[in-house]
C-alpha cells in the first residue's frame, strides 16, 4: 500500500514523502497513529502543505532538545557486570539500564525506546546513539568494566616475601659464634 507520510516516521521517512509499506505496517500503525493516510489523489494536493508544516515543527523540536543533546554527547558511562572466562558477560546491559544512568546524571527523561543499541553482552567501550529527534542523534560512551578487573585494581600490591639472602645468613651464624674456637692442641705446644 501507498501512504503519504503526515510525520516524521524513524526508519520510513519524512513528513510529506511518498512510500510503499506493507499493508499490514499502514493499517496496523501508521494510518491509526496518525503518522500517514492513504496516498490518493486528493491527498497528493497536500504534499507541500504538509512538508512546510513538518519542517517548522522539527525545526522547533531540534531547538527545543538542542541543549539536551548537547548535555547527552560525550557523556561517558561505567557499569560493572560479572564475565566469565570466554569475555562475555552473565546478562547483559540493557537499553533500560542505560537510560536511567543519563536520566540521573543530567536529570532527562531519555526513554528506552530511544536508545540505538542491542544489549551489550562484551566488556569493552561501547558508543550508543540516543535518537531525541530524526536529526538530532546524540553518542554515548558506555565502559563494560568485569567486577574482577576492578577488584584487583582496588585491592593494594601484595609484596612477595622476600627470602633472606645468603650473606645474612652467614652474618647470623658468624654472631652466634662470636666466641673464637678453642686453639688446637698442636697451637698450644708451640706457645708453651
Amino acid at each position: 500500500m501507498k501512504v503519504l507520510l503526515l510525520k516524521d516516521v524513524y526508519n520510513l521517512g519524512r513528513a510529506g514523502e511518498v512510500k510503499k509499506v506493507a499493508d499490514g505496517y499502514a493499517r496496523n500503525f501508521l494510518l491509526p497513529q496518525k503518522l500517514a493516510i492513504k496516498a490518493s489523489a486528493g491527498a497528493m494536493n497536500h504534499v507541500e502543505k504538509i512538508k512546510n508544516a513538518a519542517a517548522k515543527e522539527r525545526e522547533l523540536l531540534n531547538a527545543e532538545l538542542g541543549e539536551l543533546a548537547g548535555q547527552i554527547e560525550g557523556l561517558e558511562l561505567t557499569f560493572t557486570a560479572k564475565v566469565g572466562e570466554t569475555g562475555k558477560l552473565y546478562g547483559s546491559i540493557t537499553q533500560q539500564m542505560i537510560v536511567d544512568v543519563i536520566n540521573e546524571k543530567i536529570g532527562s527523561s531519555v526513554d528506552r525506546h530511544q536508545v540505538e543499541s542491542q544489549p551489550l553482552r562484551e566488556v569493552g567501550e561501547h558508543w550508543v546513539r540516543i535518537r531525541l529527534t530524526f536529526d538530532l542523534l546524540p553518542k554515548v560512551k558506555v565502559v563494560v568494566v568485569s567486577e574482577e578487573e576492578l577488584q584487583k585494581a582496588a585491592q593494594p600490591e601484595k609484596r612477595p616475601r622476600k627470602s633472606r639472602p645468603a650473606a645474612e645468613a652467614v652474618k647470623e651464624k658468624s654472631k652466634v659464634s662470636e666466641n673464637p674456637p678453642a686453639p688446637a692442641a698442636e697451637e698450644v705446644q708451640k706457645q708453651g
